[in-house]
């Protein structure tokens, strides 16, 4: 078993940007294309720790992203290319969305060990 109380300690000013949305459908192909295009870019910008995305049943979708500190998070919102990928989504792709930009102040993790049994 491994638990780490306080993973990532030092970096209580990692930004957490929660992007929720809807996709228009008639636009789904096309966006699809742009995002995986705009993920390979953000994957490239310093301070980027990471994104999951999830979709649920009713077609709302998820993302949480992680990025290392504010400085990182603003020059990935002021990215020239995200930036337009930012307006063709507001033009085409999304039905609508909500962004909400946190800061993370703690957290914790568990993980099982690798035999299932907790040491």
């Amino acid at each position: 078993m491994t638990f780490n109380a306080g993973v990532n300690e030092g970096n209580t000013s990692m930004i957490i940007t929660i992007f929720r949305s809807r996709l228009r459908p008639e636009h789904v192909a096309e966006y699809s294309e742009v995002a995986t295009r705009i993920h390979a870019l953000a994957e490239t910008m310093p301070g980027f720790l990471g994104i999951k995305s999830y979709v649920a049943e009713d077609g709302e979708r998820v993302s949480i992203v992680e990025f290392a500190d504010q400085a990182a998070h603003d020059a990935w919102r002021d990215q020239a290319d995200h930036r337009k990928a930012q307006q063709l989504g507001r033009e085409k792709f999304y039905s609508e969305y909500q962004i909400q930009v946190c800061t993370r102040t703690h957290a914790t993790a568990f993980q099982m060990g690798a035999d299932g049994r907790c040491a």
